[in-house]
């Protein structure tokens, strides 16, 4: 079993997918994780929440001394390791492709210098590494592996044998030789895939990924990792759907050792005007509409009924349970599979809808005719509930509380229909929206404000901060030179910050019902760095967008969090958030992002008279 002196980190992998899914590969040749055919399928490897015999396939020199170096091709997702071993160099070349109801994972070993004995070991275990399958030859020489609905298919020319329910080898590579791998997935009932021709594959996969990548607007001095973000949201789409996962793993820990460990392998909705902002603003305006159509898809029927999150094709029910029997990414336990946040009520999210939705009319999206519709039914049935207490943008699993935060979103909510109507002529009762809005807008900056600590708090009778409130001026609540701005900005530096990062909120509280201590939550310091954009201090927005870049690995991605200590990150990998975040933070320090867009709602919020049309 891993413990906390285990040497793997969250940043030695990198990751290739199909946008159906996406395998973790780390530095030292192994794919440790892979869910098939989808973002939040069960995994057949899954040692990066547990050990090898959870399953895993090593492509690696024979000789455990090597030097490693590794990228991805040009602008694309296909990942090029480097061994240098005394008797040479190889460069393993890993991607995913797409069939029909196929999914391929392709590994070509080429030898680069001298001659280098390599070793492959694969283990596949179904169903998150509790399922043995029963591996068979075909008649044209692959192997198949299969237990129940699902089945992997293994082409190589490699001599493999079985040996203590692995399957392994051992082959040599000189300059200009290669050896190919595909393991391709489909489901065991179906006939079995066609060969995979390598270098078509290859060369119609890197036409793919760098088509799409020339299609992106520039980002100045930040075009290289802003580029690299867009393509990791991209393979985190469903090509089909339009939905986005919030991240490709689940249970990769807030803190080693720790129980904070979520699935993340869903769809948020919380993500929506991000997600909207950054492909707008790079000029992906198909994945934007496909997104919206998700949105609308994905909550469609009563009101009432919407969730903090989604499947990736909409699916309702993500039951939370435990798989006892992987022991977690260094001993992190429990490893959840499923999120029970999804029946969390959290306000925050009715007004990530409205303002989704608005920033695609005021972005040009094709008109959607359910669009409005369904706005108006959400806005009714928010009038109801707005002042009742939730559970937070954190989904904390504390007692429900009224959340600061999320009485500024219900405000973004029926600030977005007002404006809705007033700049786009759309119809609905104007005035009574309107005056809500202006409620919700007295009652936070009288309850929500401690004129003590010269702060927004997190919640209604609170001391405690909340790096959340970091998003008053970013979505238009108030001005970001608002005295109350200001101090809530002064406060989070003081008392949420370590190391130059930002934290949540104090862990040590009990708000959340759970154990203290975690990292640094990359998305809100990329907050702080649009803030100070806002209120003028460029050199310290630039210093800290810096900093931020410097932590992500060296193929440019980026977890949940991070941990100043530790010197590591920590969390989900890769977090679309995160790299959401850094695109319209690039935007921001520009002068062009969704900061500056936004804010411009604000200017009407001084002091606490309410909204003058």
């Amino acid at each position: 079993m891993p413990t906390p002196a285990d040497p793997r980190r969250i940043e030695d992998y990198a990751i290739i997918g199909n946008c159906e899914t996406v395998a973790l590969v780390s530095r030292d040749g192994s794919v440790d994780w892979l869910s098939v055919p989808r973002f939040d399928s069960s995994a057949s490897f899954a040692a990066l929440l547990g050990t090898p015999e959870n399953g895993r396939w090593l492509i690696a020199p024979q000789n455990h001394r090597y030097r490693v170096t590794r990228r991805y091709r040009g602008s694309t997702l296909i990942l090029e390791t480097v061994f240098e071993t005394e008797a040479g160099a190889v460069c393993v070349t890993d991607f995913m492709a797409r069939r029909n109801r196929v999914s391929d994972l392709v590994r070509l070993v080429k030898g680069v210098r001298g001659t280098v004995p390599m070793r492959t070991e694969i283990i596949v275990r179904f169903e998150y590494g509790l399922i043995v399958p029963w591996v068979s030859r075909l008649p044209d020489g692959r192997l198949q592996f299969v237990a129940g609905p699902d089945r992997l298919v293994l082409d190589t020319d490699a001599t493999l044998r079985g040996e203590d329910r692995r399957t392994v080898g051992e082959f040599n590579v000189s300059a200009g030789e290669q050896i190919g791998f595909c393991l391709s997935w489909r489901q065991s009932f179906r006939s079995t895939p066609e060969r995979v021709q390598f270098e078509q594959t290859l060369a119609a996969t890197e036409a793919f990924w760098s088509q799409w990548a020339q299609a992106a607007k520039p980002f100045g001095e930040w075009s290289e990792p802003a580029l690299r973000s867009l393509l990791t949201l991209k393979a985190l789409t469903h090509w089909e759907t339009g939905g986005i996962a919030a991240a490709a793993s689940t249970s990769l820990p807030e803190r080693l050792g720790g129980e904070r460990n979520w699935d993340y392998r869903f769809c948020w909705l919380r993500d929506a005007t991000f997600t909207l902002f950054a492909l707008v603003s790079a000029g992906y305006l198909e994945e934007a509409q496909a997104w919206r159509e998700w949105l609308i898809r994905a909550i469609g029927g009563s009101p009432d009924k919407v969730q903090t999150l989604y499947g990736v094709a909409g699916e309702r029910r993500l039951t939370e349970y435990e798989a006892s029997w992987l022991p977690g990414f260094h001993g992190s336990a429990p490893v959840r599979i499923g999120n029970a946040a999804a029946e969390q009520l959290q306000l925050d999210i009715y007004g990530e809808i409205v303002d989704a939705l608005f920033v695609g009319c005021i972005a040009g999206l094709a008109p959607e005719d359910a669009s409005w519709s369904l706005q108006y039914q959400l806005i009714n049935h928010l009038e109801s509930i707005w002042d009742q207490p939730d559970n937070g943008i954190w989904e904390m699993r504390g007692d429900p509380q009224h959340f600061t935060h999320s009485k500024v979103m219900a405000w973004v909510a029926f600030d977005r229909v007002v404006a809705s109507i007033e700049r786009l002529g759309l119809q609905g009762p104007l005035d009574r929206w309107r005056s809500i809005r202006d409620t919700i807008h007295r009652e936070v900056c009288e309850r929500g404000f401690d004129s003590k600590r010269n702060s927004f708090v997190q919640f209604y009778g609170s001391t405690h901060l909340d790096a959340s409130l970091l998003r008053i001026p970013l979505v238009g609540f108030l001005p970001a030179d608002d005295p109350r701005v200001r101090g809530t900005v002064a406060a989070i530096e003081r008392d949420l910050m370590r190391d130059g990062l930002v934290m949540r909120y104090d862990t040590g509280s009990g708000a959340d019902g759970l154990p203290p201590g975690e990292g640094a939550f990359l998305a809100c310091s990329f907050w702080l760095a649009d803030n100070y954009a806002l209120q003028g201090r460029h050199q310290a927005a630039r210093q800290l967008f810096e900093h931020l870049l410097s932590l992500r690995n060296d193929v440019g991605l980026l977890a949940e969090e991070y941990d100043p200590v530790g010197k590591r990150q920590l969390g989900n990998f890769p977090q679309a958030l995160s790299h959401l975040a850094l695109v319209n933070t690039a935007r921001n320090l520009m002068g062009i992002g969704p900061a500056h867009l936004r804010s411009t709602r604000a200017e009407h919020q001084r002091a606490d008279r309410p909204h003058k049309s």
